[in-house]
């Protein structure tokens, strides 16, 4: 039974009623008054500043990140040649399992060991022993890359391996010594 609207204003049935006076002011003030509207100011100068501070933090962060790091070099350009170095892992997986758990174990006992001042001679003498044949090994790693892989530089590398791991052992056995107090001094008493 549905009519089309356009029919009923064409004969006139419904009833054309016009709003009250005051109708559309009436209902804007309780409007207003449900929903009061907050007056907010666009700009806030903390706002400004903070705005500021952070636009400048960021400017400043970029600038120091894409910065080239330049050291001081002298006029002259200086060309350096990078050389990618070869280790016993990039000869085979059997070499890099091994390589892998020496520098694993020299690395568990360097952790284990404490640093006192008493033993601060002894540490010394050891980390230059060390460090002499860290060189060496990548004196010996810059040979395997130049002329190729050999058995007698990579039994160097592994001997230089082992030399490192020994002398951590008999460091530690050393600081044992030193922190133990005479065992016959304890017995006596």
């Amino acid at each position: 039974m549905a009519r089309d609207i356009r029919e009923l204003f064409k004969d006139d049935k419904m009833a054309h009623e016009n709003m009250p006076k005051n109708h559309q002011d009436r209902f804007l003030k309780k409007l207003d008054e449900a929903l009061p509207e907050v007056k907010h100011s666009k700009f806030n100068w903390m706002h400004i500043a903070a705005s500021i501070i952070v636009l400048l933090g960021f400017s400043f962060g970029a600038f120091k990140y894409f910065q080239p790091q330049v050291d001081n070099l002298p006029t002259e350009v200086a060309t350096t040649k990078t050389v990618v170095t070869k280790t016993l892992g990039d000869i085979s997986p059997g070499l890099k399992k091994v390589e892998d758990y020496y520098l694993a174990s020299i690395n568990l006992e360097l952790s284990k060991m404490t640093y006192t001042p008493e033993t601060k001679d002894l540490f010394d003498d050891y980390l230059a022993q060390l460090d002499e044949l860290d060189k060496e090994y990548k004196r010996l790693s810059l040979d395997l890359t130049e002329s190729g892989p050999s058995e007698l530089t990579v039994n160097a590398l592994i001997d230089n391996l082992k030399l490192r791991l020994n002398l951590l052992y008999r460091l530690r056995s050393q600081l044992k010594e030193l922190n133990t107090p005479d065992e016959g001094v304890k017995q006596s008493i």
